[in-house]
This record gives C-alpha cells, sequence and structure tokens, in this order.
C-alpha cells in the first residue's frame, strides 16, 4: 500500500535520530540512510512551511522506565551514557521547528507532543525514525489513538533486526495508518 493524501496540516514527526541511537546498526535501512531521507522529508516540509517535530529520549536515574521485563536492557538507569548520546544528530537539528524529550518508548505519553500539534492544528503526522518495532511503533500506536492520520516512512527508519522492522511495516502499521516511501511523500508533498 503507499500513503494516499496528505493533509494540508500534516507534520513531520522524527523519531530518536540522536547521537546514541542513530550510531546503531539498523536494518534493514542503515542509520545514515535514515538519516538522509529524513532531512529530505524535513526539508521538504520546510519549504512548505509545515512543521518538522523532532523527538528524542533521554533518561537516567529516576527518568528510566521502569518495571521488570524478560529481556535485559542494554544500559540499566544507572548505567553512563557518552557525552552528547541524547542530542539529535546535527544534520537535524537546525531544521526543527520543535523539539521533544521523551522518557519511554513512544512520543506522546508524559509530553507536550500533543500540545505540540494541536496548537499547529495538524491532523497528520508522518513519521520516521529509530527503531521501527519499538520508539516508532509506539508513537504510531498513541497518534492514531489520539485521533491523527498516520503516515509511515518505511524507507526512512530501521530496526536492530530486519524481522522487527518487517513485523511492524506488515501487520502494525496498516491497521494504524499507511505506509510509504521517502520518494511517494515527497511526490505528495509536490
Amino acid at each position: 500500500m503507499s500513503v494516499s493524501t496528505l493533509d494540508p496540516k500534516s507534520a513531520l514527526v522524527v523519531i530518536d535520530l540522536q547521537n546514541g541511537i542513530a550510531s546503531m546498526s539498523t536494518q534493514p535501512h542503515a542509520s545514515d540512510d535514515i538519516i538522509d531521507r529524513t532531512v529530505r522529508l524535513a526539508e521538504a516540509f520546510r519549504a512548505r512551511d509545515l512543521p518538522v517535530v523532532l523527538v528524542r529520549v533521554s533518561f537516567s536515574g529516576p527518568d528510566a522506565v521502569p518495571g521488570r521485563t524478560e529481556v535485559a536492557r542494554n544500559a540499566g538507569p544507572a548505567a553512563p551514557r557518552a557525552e552528547g548520546w541524547d542530542q539529535i544528530v546535527d544534520v537535524l537539528a537546525p531544521l526543527a521547528d520543535a523539539v521533544v524529550t521523551k522518557h519511554n518508548w513512544g512520543a506522546f505519553h508524559g509530553t507536550d507532543l500533543d500540545v505540540q500539534l494541536r496548537r499547529r492544528g495538524v491532523t497528520q503526522i508522518v513519521l520516521t525514525g529509530i527503531a521501527t518495532s519499538i520508539g516508532v511503533e509506539s508513537t504510531a500506536r498513541a497518534a492514531h489513538e489520539h485521533g491523527y492520520h498516520v503516515a509511515l516512512v518505511t524507507d526512512a527508519m530501521g530496526d536492530a533486526s530486519a524481522e522487527a522492522h518487517a513485523n511492524s511495516v506488515a501487520r502494525i502499521f496498516p491497521r494504524l495508518g499507511e505506509t510509504g516511501t521517502t520518494d511517494e511523500v515527497l511526490r505528495l508533498l509536490g
């Protein structure tokens, strides 16, 4: 399927394209390709006076998500992170109309993302970022629940595993919105 239309009040919402996450190996699209495609989209949105919202994740100590899981966390709440790991990648930072800091997988819970979008009259979000099955999917689910139209740019996102990415794209995203490529979205913006 492909994205059928873009609302006149659409926003690009970019998930976790920050130094510490963008340095990870991602599948099926490499982080550098995801960033390049997202920059192309961000420039096109800005050229049409449509908002670009960059979302980053940052947490330490009590901000870390609590709870027991069956999968060990790579870096627990007390683990040190490299300086600047939670800063938006340099090439994207100047393109932001707003930056939202989240402390969870999804960008809506505990943030002002919904307020930022509603103040701008946004009715549709276009999502890119890392990781497809975690931050992007969680944000897409919440956007759908908040009543936004959701477009998911599948070649501008990646995951730690190709299987996790494919599962989100094939099984989850069609229930939450429409999927398409960077070039398809750029054509709709044209």
